[in-house]
């Protein structure tokens, strides 16, 4: 990628401070491995898709831009997942904290041999001191017990302890961050996810394809039950008249007006 630096010393009518279609917003780096890929999207697409009706942003892998300083330098990358809540739900190329007017109140970052060190002293404090991001966690896809979880108080990140189902609360959302072992797109291992207080898990989209399959062969089953039995009740009247008529043709055939009968 350009040096961001040089890009707007080469635009001088770009004015200061520069917006989101005036900055870089890719460094054209991919995420670590195919697993860190999956697991970004594990943590985005259900939480996505659960507050759809919410205005919240949620980005991953993308740039955070916080101060003049840090695009001159260009020292920071940005989170592999955040949210920023109470915002427009609209797209970005990038989060631009002056354009934004805030920013994230949730990071996670995935921890790698080459980042893990980086992720839990220099960007924590970013996000500690300059970010002020309220909620900020990381884990490691390869080694699932490294993993942690820090809220602000009183300036500074203190440790969340995890509760008696080893989960971590974020406040900021209301869920829970749980570690569920099971298989993603051909991948068994253990993954990071979110779910309710109460422990239910957010669904992803094959999930809730799977569920909208099931609910809808149970919808096929009841059905058809249903006309099962009308198909059953049709038969018995049609039996029911059946002998009813007959009963008429054998007062007739002795003589007994079947009216007259009380």
């Amino acid at each position: 990628m350009s040096n961001p630096t040089q890009i707007l010393l080469d635009i001088p009518e770009i004015e200061l401070p520069p917006t989101q279609d005036q900055l870089p917003c890719d460094d054209g780096i991919p995420m670590e491995t195919a697993r860190h890929k999956l697991q970004m999207d594990l943590l985005i697409e259900p939480l996505s898709h659960a507050l759809q009706d919410q205005d919240i942003y949620i980005g991953g892998n993308m740039f955070v831009y916080y101060s003049l300083a840090q695009v001159r330098n260009q020292d920071f990358r940005g989170p592999d997942v955040f949210i920023v809540l109470d915002v427009p739900r609209k797209e970005r190329k990038s989060w631009v904290i002056w354009e934004e007017g805030k920013g994230p109140d949730i990071v996670i970052e995935l921890l790698s041999e080459s980042t893990a060190q980086r992720d839990k002293n220099e960007k924590k404090l970013i996000y500690q001191n300059q970010m002020r991001v309220t909620e900020y966690f990381w884990y490691d896809p390869f080694n699932p017990e490294d993993w942690q979880g820090f809220r602000l108080d009183g300036g500074d990140y203190q440790p969340l302890e995890l509760d008696t189902k080893g989960q971590l609360e974020s406040q900021k959302l209301g869920l829970k961050l749980v570690r569920w072992s099971g298989i993603f797109y051909n991948i068994n291992t253990v993954w990071l996810r979110w779910a309710t207080l109460e422990g239910e898990l957010l669904p992803n989209s094959q999930e809730r394809e799977k569920t909208a399959q099931e609910n809808a062969e149970i919808e096929r089953q009841r059905a058809e039950t249903e006309r099962q039995r009308a198909e059953t009740e049709r038969q018995r009247a049609d039996k029911a008249e059946q002998k009813a008529n007959r009963l008429v043709e054998l007062l007739r055939a002795a003589g007994i007006d079947p009216d007259q009968i009380e």
